[in-house]
């Protein structure tokens, strides 16, 4: 969510800066223009004051004349800006250089027009710092007894003043480069105070998602709705917490209750079946289904116990506990028709022995269940290279199961609908995920080669956090 907040964050801040920006360039590109505008127009009007002294009729003119042209040169030596006055018809009374004339075009001419009416020239197009060859006419009127009789025209080079407004962008860019970069810093900061809280829910949802129940959220940081969120949520995962501990206290409390009754009536069928003949096919069938229904109590049993009773995690010779387990269920396999073999190398890891080793049994006798006769199941348990687990791989060649049947293998109750008739009440492989889960471990289904199912588990090569100590829910206690 980060990366997708933030961007937009950055991109708006952006924005606002970029349109702060541009209008103070510009603005500061016409103060500048307009310093200099001003300055000609006061050079412009001192030239003009002179030049109303010079008449071609009036004595002393020609002395004028001369002081009028040395005023013009030396303004031009000094600033590079050429200067003259003009009378209406275009002919020069001073300039300098001395064969500078009005300009005949252009905003020079305008400007020149504009003056013989007596206005002052309105200000020239904005000179832009690329504009290398630009330059700015202003005019002045001179004025002689209520009438213009000559025009004051300077033209300046703008090399200065685009100068002064580069000069004068770079330190708007300086300043905007800063405040983006206070904006951005800012950014991060407000994007992490806003989704700490999230990410926090977010693992949280995942920790309780995965069988650790008493995981929650501290309420402590971000906004108020995100605080107020969070303890929607502790509320949520209490009552659910609540509700599963009930379900798991009622599973137990009935198969327990369920036993007695059960064995009560297994002993009865038995006693009918003595005053029956031998072989009778109703008793030998209802027999088969008390004693299905007396395994499923006791898987059901075993399961609730597995969800409620702690994990003793110590570090275990994975290798040796799974050799002693292949030994164990040998006669079976071999009862069977069935090559059992092991292939245990040295391994060790976190978990809790009798776990664990239910966990083998169930997974083995699963594999020994479905491989026909003649066929081979093989353990393995491959030395650990950069893991943080340690495996243990059951691999058989029977049947197999689908894709969509390897989706739910593992829940409670489900068999797949080609194995109806194999013995099994469907919870083994839960029972066995629950007492890996509860020690940080894991079990993975996947298709084996090129025909049956390949069963890994996995407990961590690591000590927990806690010392060795983990809860039925599969979290570590806090």
């Amino acid at each position: 969510m980060r990366t997708r907040l933030l961007p937009l964050l950055i991109v708006l801040m952006a924005g606002v800066l970029l349109a702060l920006g541009f209008p103070l360039a510009a603005s500061l590109a016409a103060s500048e223009q307009q310093r200099v505008i001003v300055d000609r127009l006061d050079d412009g009007a001192r030239f003009a004051a002179l030049a109303q002294f010079v008449s071609d009729t009036s004595p002393g003119t020609d002395e004028r004349r001369a002081t009028l042209r040395g005023e013009l040169a030396s303004y031009h030596d000094v600033y590079d800006i050429r200067v003259g006055i003009f009378y209406r018809d275009n002919r020069s009374m001073a300039a300098a250089p001395e064969d500078w004339v009005v300009p005949y075009e252009g905003e020079g001419r305008r400007a020149f027009r504009e003056a013989l009416l007596g206005r002052r020239s309105h200000d020239p197009p904005q000179v832009w710092p690329w504009q290398g060859h630009a330059r700015i006419t202003i005019a002045s009127p001179v004025v002689r007894d209520g009438d213009v009789v000559a025009v004051v025209v300077t033209d300046s080079p703008t090399g200065q003043l685009r100068s002064r407004i580069l000069r004068g962008w770079l330190l708007i860019f300086a300043g905007e480069a800063a405040a983006m970069l206070l904006a951005v810093g800012a950014a991060f900061r407000l994007t992490g105070w806003v989704l700490r809280p999230v990410r926090v829910l977010d693992s949280v949802t995942h920790d309780i998602a995965t069988g650790r129940m008493n995981s929650r959220v501290a309420a402590t940081g971000g906004p108020p709705e995100l605080r107020r969120l969070a303890r929607s949520f502790n509320e949520m995962a209490d009552n659910v917490e609540e509700a599963l501990e009930q379900q798991r206290a009622f599973v137990a409390d009935a198969s327990h209750q369920l036993r007695n009754p059960l064995a009560a009536l297994l002993l009865r069928i038995e006693l009918l079946a003595m005053e029956l003949p031998e072989g009778n096919e109703e008793i030998a069938s209802v027999r088969t289904e008390g004693k299905r229904l007396s395994q499923v109590l006791d898987d059901l049993l075993d399961l609730a116990l597995a969800e409620h009773t702690a994990a003793e995690l110590r570090l275990v010779d994975v290798g040796a506990l799974t050799a002693e387990r292949v030994a164990s269920w040998r006669p079976v396999a071999d009862d069977k028709g069935v090559l059992l073999t092991g292939e245990c190398g040295a391994a060790t890891g976190w978990a809790d022995p009798v776990a664990l080793s239910s966990a083998l049994d169930a997974v083995i006798d699963n594999a020994l269940k479905f491989t026909p006769p003649g066929e081979e199941v093989t353990v393995t348990v491959p030395v650990p290279k950069g893991t943080d687990g340690v495996s243990v791989v059951v691999a058989d060649h029977g049947p197999g199961l689908t894709e969509d049947e390897l989706v739910r293998v593992g829940d409670r109750f489900w068999r797949s609908g080609r194995h109806q008739n194999v013995k099994g009440s469907g919870l083994g492989l839960s029972i066995t995920r629950v007492l890996l889960t509860a020690g940080g471990g894991s079990l993975a289904f996947a298709p084996n080669e090129p025909h049956g199912l390949r069963v890994t588990v996995t407990v961590p090569r690591h000590a927990p956090a806690d010392g060795g100590r983990s809860t039925g829910q599969g979290f570590t206690e806090r």
